[in-house]
């Protein structure tokens, strides 16, 4: 394979399950995911990406899409139990989510996952340069850029970790603590979506390593490494213009039809993860319906839930129970015709999303910990008439930067219902003035900028950024 400048590395390629009827490959874009993140930077960027294609055993040859390279990184059977649903999504996902669900510590699932973090490190070691930058992404592969550094010491490394990363109390309950830093430690720059987690890690190196930490930089091993805040975005223009067609618009005004044109429309949109706080969500929309706070004839709540980790035990059974609540509150307060929720377990295109969107009064983002949710922000940036409310969870990091959401804390049930009806019942000239400020921040703050901030502070030559492409004009309001 050919050697690429821009290297990035990620648990997944970013790749739809389904291809195409030629076999070509399509770009992945679930909602707010990495993939959908890093599309509108590599559709126009040479680069090589190097991940995981999502089957058991020997990796195939993937052909290019566009201007990207695929370089596929095979995980036997085992390895996609030790590696990814074991040490990566039981142990630190809810570990670096405050253990909202109980992280599980397997000695046999940490041998599995260095040794696949290292399968990436060589990987990409060889379709890497000389002298290439190489993006690694996230808590899958925490052990990559000190590997990487071992294997190509004259590369430029950065890391992000786009999930929270957690305070020193909670990070110390892990077995291989020491090894999990020094391997975010081995990158030029580790990226976090808050300024709080770059002062976890700077707290946990010196703790852990002896090194000398503040909160931009760490000194360790005779090295400087930078560390900073860099907000993940959307690309804004994208979903503007996507939100625009005809045929999304037709398709909006559809669903309103559908869903009753004179009735409240909550939404929701997440992968179906116990993070995303959907079980409480639902209790306070039964609790408002129990006590006739609100009512079926006027009021309707839609909740995509987008299938996730179905191997893993913890999400089958939270499956099962969102089920049995979403059938509950069906039969004790839908009418014939008229369900209370309309429940959706299935992917979602972009442009049905978008519709979706448009088709909101009120969209709800609560989960109980999120290092960004592109979400919110995508739901902002497809409401360019200014219309709508956003319910977001102040635990969220999207909230740091879309203050004029209506914030909530998500554990607190009796405070979400409060806000909810505080949203349905909010002034159109106040929501108006809430979307127009939420719309002008992620303009000025999409993808783009997320992209250039981040691989500006990496090679501080500017060499990568000039490479990126501009930020897009948005659309005039409608």
């Amino acid at each position: 394979m050919r050697q690429s400048s821009l290297v990035v590395v990620a648990n997944r390629l970013p790749l739809d399950d389904n291809a195409a009827p030629d076999g070509a490959c399509e770009w992945r874009r679930s909602p707010g995911g990495l993939a959908s993140a890093l599309h509108a930077i590599l559709e126009q960027t040479p680069a090589t990406w190097v991940g995981w294609g999502g089957g058991v055993g020997v990796a195939p040859v993937l052909p290019d899409i566009g201007t990207l390279r695929l370089r596929p990184v095979s995980l036997s059977e085992d390895e996609l139990r030790g590696y990814y649903e074991g040490f990566a999504n039981s142990t630190l996902w809810p570990l670096y989510h405050d253990a909202v669900e109980t992280p599980v510590f397997d000695r046999g699932w940490w041998e599995t996952y260095r040794s696949v973090n290292r399968r990436f490190a060589e990987a990409a070691a060889e379709v890497a340069e000389p002298g290439a930058a190489v993006w690694v992404q996230d808590y899958h592969l925490q052990l990559v850029p000190q590997l990487l550094r071992e294997l190509r010491p004259d590369l430029l490394i950065g890391f992000f970790m786009h999930v929270p990363f957690p305070p020193p109390e909670l990070f110390m309950q892990l077995p291989r603590r020491v090894e999990l830093v020094r391997g975010m430690l081995g990158a030029d720059l580790v990226g976090f979506q808050r300024e709080q987690a770059a002062h976890n890690l700077a707290q946990l190196a010196v703790k852990l390593l002896g090194a000398e930490g503040a909160d931009d930089k760490i000194l360790v091993g005779g090295r400087v490494v930078r560390t900073g805040a860099f907000p993940v975005s959307i690309d804004v223009a994208e979903m503007e213009s996507l939100s625009a067609r005809p045929y999304v618009r037709n398709q909006a005004r559809q669903l309103r039809h559908d869903l009753g044109a004179h009735k409240k429309v909550l939404l929701s949109v997440d992968r179906l993860d116990y993070t995303k706080g959907i079980e409480h969500r639902l209790t306070a929309y039964s609790e408002l319906l129990r006590d006739g706070r609100v009512k079926v004839r006027d009021m309707v709540m839609v909740q995509v839930a987008v299938p996730s980790r179905e191997r893993v035990e913890s999400y089958r059974g939270l499956r099962d129970r969102i089920e049995r609540e979403v059938g509950r509150i069906n039969g004790e307060y839908g009418r014939v015709g008229e369900p209370a929720i309309h429940y959706l377990n299935q992917p979602f295109d972009r442009a049905d999303l978008a519709a979706l969107y448009q088709t909101a009064d009120v969209m709800v983002v609560t989960p109980l910990r999120d290092g960004m949710n592109l979400v919110a922000k995508e739901f902002v940036a497809a409401r360019a008439d200014d219309t709508g409310a956003l319910v977001l969870s102040e635990f969220a990091g999207a909230a740091a930067e879309l203050q004029d959401a209506f914030l909530v804390n998500p554990h607190d049930v009796d405070g979400l219902k409060e806000t909810l009806l505080q949203a349905l019942d909010a002034e159109p000239a106040d929501l108006a003035r809430r979307m127009s400020a939420m719309r002008a921040h992620i303009t000025s703050h999409d993808i783009h900028a997320w992209a250039r901030a981040y691989l500006t502070s990496l090679d501080q030559t500017g060499r990568l950024a000039r490479h990126l492409p501009r930020q897009r004009k948005t659309l005039a309001r409608s």
